[in-house]
């Protein structure tokens, strides 16, 4: 809670200096560009907390995200409609995380080399399937296309996703007795075997989660864009679990919440949009963007340190 308390009083402060910084930045257009940037993303946030807390990573979000686009795009293209296409793209993009997970818990092998490797695998599918280019799906009928570019009113339909996922799985990490395993496992996995979580199946199913959540994402993005890019979202795994460690996930797992890790994901986005509207270069963004990860990350090991020493 005091993360997430100084979470929201560090995007106040922002909220405050860029409206006298800029004229632009408190603009009903320029407030919608921001939550759209980072509400699809933010449903991978939540799966990839979770997984943190779990004591897990995951370097492969971006391409199976990609990985949904394309073979629910691919799919239509071939004949299918667009809501069987996705389902078993999403379908496919969790048996990803099914792999990865049997992997971790049967294999021994760890968390980053496993999502290493099925990060470049899902890219080549990408890449396979579309012959490195995009899969224009102009033909998407208008009911799955108001997924990704329909509103309620003023409110995009996506950001109404978007808080129905941030809603309901802030909900259960703290309230539902099974979620509170994940965090047990995270903390010490071999306590919480010797007093009868089966924390293997618990890794398992966080890793699945965050998997699917991914493919979710990956159905939404395609209808707001009405195409299926092999090349989307290079990157993003950086910019997940950059919000995730903000917002109070730790990379050596047993902590963090959905709510904080979504402060996290509008904190940077808060960051991107000042830093565009006050026309700074594009590669400073980037090691602006870098150094507020790297300094998340070393913060959550001084946490970390200070509590075990």
């Amino acid at each position: 809670r005091v993360r997430e308390t100084g979470l929201i009083v560090v995007i106040a402060v922002l909220f405050i200096v860029m409206s006298f910084a800029s004229p632009y930045f408190l603009t009903w257009e320029n407030m919608r560009a921001m939550t759209m940037a980072f509400a699809v993303e933010g449903i991978v946030v939540v799966g990839m907390t979770i997984l943190l807390i779990s004591g897990g990573i995951d370097l492969s979000v971006g391409s199976v995200v990609a990985f949904a686009m394309v073979i629910a795009g691919w799919l239509f293209l071939q004949g299918l409609d667009p809501w069987t296409a996705s389902l078993i793209a999403i379908a496919a993009s969790g048996a990803i995380g099914a792999a990865m997970g049997f992997l971790v818990t049967k294999v021994g092998l760890h968390h980053f080399i496993v999502s290493l490797g099925f990060m470049v695998i899902a890219r080549g599918i990408c890449l396979l399937f579309t012959q490195g280019r995009p899969l224009g799906l102009f033909t998407l009928p208008p009911e799955f296309k108001f997924i990704g570019q329909g509103s309620v009113g003023v409110i995009p339909f996506v950001i109404i996703i978007f808080i129905v996922f941030v809603v309901v799985f802030d909900f259960l990490l703290r309230r539902s007795t099974a979620f509170r395993k994940v965090f047990y496992t995270g903390s010490n996995e071999k306590a919480a075997a010797y007093s009868g979580i089966r924390t293997k199946r618990v890794i398992f199913f966080t890793t699945v989660l965050c998997s699917t959540l991914c493919g979710v994402a990956g159905i939404i993005y395609m209808a707001r864009f009405g195409s299926a890019q092999p090349t989307f979202g290079i990157g993003m795994e950086l910019n997940v679990i950059a919000a995730a460690v903000i917002g109070g996930a730790s990379l050596s797992g047993g902590q963090g919440t959905i709510l904080g890790a979504i402060l996290g994901a509008v904190l940077l986005s808060v960051v991107s949009s000042s830093l565009a509207l006050l026309d700074v270069s594009v590669y400073w963004q980037d090691i602006i963007r870098g150094s507020i990860l790297l300094a998340a990350v070393s913060f959550d090991y001084y946490l970390h340190k200070r509590k075990v020493t």
